[in-house]
Parts: structure tokens; sequence; C-alpha cells
């Protein structure tokens, strides 16, 4: 971690200030596999908090998280859990793909983060945010800046006043090879200025 801080804040500035002023950020760590992309979907375009608590009533509503139980269960049923009706269908669209073994979650350590972001595409409802996130908490990628995620964007916004996508990432590109780590610090700064705190 120390490598990391001291790259990125030779590079830009705003990494020492927000470490001196909050400290060091959590490394978000969950495991590999279906739950951990069920939970993704349901996170998207939510709070953390709340996508919890609808997956924590699925996994009390079911004997398991897997393929096979949840494409089982009914549209009305997941929307009495409180699952959009996108959203379920994007649970059994993964749910489809792994059964029918056109998606091998436990090959996907073994592949690199674009090989991981070419499986992953191919399922209606995950998309690169998802992907993102399921490559730097699950398979630990050093390397990436989701830009698709809002808290990024608008820290990036508010810290460098760079206001576009391309020139968020050219601006980033100097982050390399520790923009996952960069993201986590950022992700920090703009919880703790709103004195939130999540529990990845």
């Amino acid at each position: 971690m120390q490598e990391a801080i001291d790259y990125l804040s030779d590079k830009d500035t705003i990494f020492k200030a927000i470490i001196d002023q909050y400290g060091l950020p959590v490394i978000p760590k969950r495991p590999q596999g279906f739950e951990t992309l069920v939970l993704l979907i349901l996170e998207q375009q939510v709070s953390i908090d709340s996508a919890k608590a609808t997956f924590l009533k699925i996994k009390a509503s079911q004997k398991a998280v897997i393929p096979d139980v949840l494409l089982d269960v009914s549209d009305a049923e997941f929307r009495n859990l409180g699952v959009s009706r996108q959203k379920t269908s994007y649970i059994k669209a993964l749910a489809t793909a792994i059964l029918n073994k056109e998606l091998d979650l436990e090959s996907l350590p073994d592949k690199t983060a674009q090989q991981v972001r070419e499986e992953l595409i191919k399922i209606k409802g995950i998309g690169n945010w998802t992907i993102d996130i399921y490559l730097m908490f699950c398979l630990q990628e050093p390397d990436l800046l989701p830009l698709g995620d809002i808290a990024v964007v608008n820290t990036i916004k508010e810290l460098l006043d760079i206001h576009d996508k391309d020139g968020m990432q050219l601006h980033t590109l100097k982050w390399s090879p520790y923009r996952s780590f960069a993201t986590y610090v950022l992700w920090h700064y703009y919880l703790k200025k709103r004195n939130r705190t999540v529990f990845y």
C-alpha cells in the first residue's frame, strides 16, 4: 500500500491531502462468484446499503443464492423482495448463462482483465461499472478507474476541476499502475466528507 500512496502522491497532491485529512482507505474485498455478481446487479444506480438490504431479503427467503434456485424464483416474488423487473431479468440472464455453461466464473481469476470484461459484458445487465467493481473487489485488479461510478466522477470534478470523461481518462492515466488504489482513496474522501460509512 505504501508504494501506491507514494506513487500517487507524487503524481497528484490530492492524494496526500486526502490521506493526511482522513487517513488510509479501506481496500474492499468480496468473494468471487455468483452471489457477488447478484449483489453488484442490485447495487447498480442505488446505494450500497439499500442493495444489501434487498440482497439479505433474497438470502433469507431462498435456500441458497445459486443460479438454479434464483432462476426458479418468480418475477412477482422478486418484486415482493424489492427487486425491480429490470434487475430480475439481469439476475436471471446471469443464472441462465452459468447453467448453460456460457459463462464459467471459476475460470475468471486465470484471465486478464480484458478477457474477464469480454466474458461478462455478453451477459444482459452486466455493464462496465459492474465488471470494474468485480475486477477490483473480487479479482484484486490493481489498475482500474471506474468512470461509470458517480462518486468517483463527482470527486474528480470537485478536486481536479475536470468535468468531462475524456479529460478524466487522460488525466488519470498518470495514476497507472495504481488506479484501483486511487479509486479507493477517492471513495474514501467522498464518504468521509459526507460522514458516511460503507461496509463493502
